[in-house]
């Protein structure tokens, strides 16, 4: 016999949706943004809201990368869920790559597994645009981000034999007049 937390876990995954976004729906945008600002404000994220020029700028500047790709995950008509990427190139293998930007699920839907679906939904997406490799970064103290990856089958933290840890660098650069 199913038990009721069984029944209400079971009935969650079925509402779960994910859709790839249309930058001009405007729940779409919506959505965004108000996923990203909460997950900015986060301890993992940068500690604060996204400040309101980026907000205001955040939809456009998306619609002017021609290579990005978005899900987003709703439970019923509630903004669940984010995944955010971008589309590169692999020279070493000639194929596109898809780098997972943002993901982002909200506190009170976390535990469902959205991010999971979130993921696969993208390695469903690479795979059809024939893809060689599905990339992100993550934060190493951000233990239930690198629980999920390594549970979608994310590797490349631990150093192997056959090659070294690979490192995300940057450097910002100061802002345009």
């Amino acid at each position: 016999m199913e038990t009721p937390v069984r029944q209400l876990l079971r009935r969650m995954a079925t509402d779960l949706e994910i859709v790839e976004a249309s930058l001009d729906d405007p729940t779409h945008t919506t959505a965004i943004v108000r996923l990203l600002d909460a997950y900015a404000r986060e301890p993992m994220g940068i500690g604060r809201s996204l400040s309101d020029d980026v907000k205001a700028n955040l939809i456009p500047g998306l619609r002017a990368q021609p290579n990005t790709l978005i899900f987003l995950a709703f439970i019923g008509r509630e903004p669940a869920g984010v995944i955010v990427c971008f589309r590169g190139f692999s020279t070493f293998a000639a194929r596109p790559v898809l780098n997972v930007h943002d993901l982002a699920v909200r506190p009170g839907f976390r535990g469902r597994r959205i991010g999971l679906a979130l993921l696969r939904r993208v390695e469903e997406r690479g795979l059809a645009m024939g893809c060689i490799k599905v990339t992100l970064e993550v934060r190493e103290d951000n233990e239930s981000a690198l629980k999920l990856y390594r549970r979608a089958g994310f590797a490349g933290d631990e150093p192997q034999e056959s090659r070294p840890r690979t490192l995300f660098l940057e450097k910002e650069l100061p802002p345009t007049p």
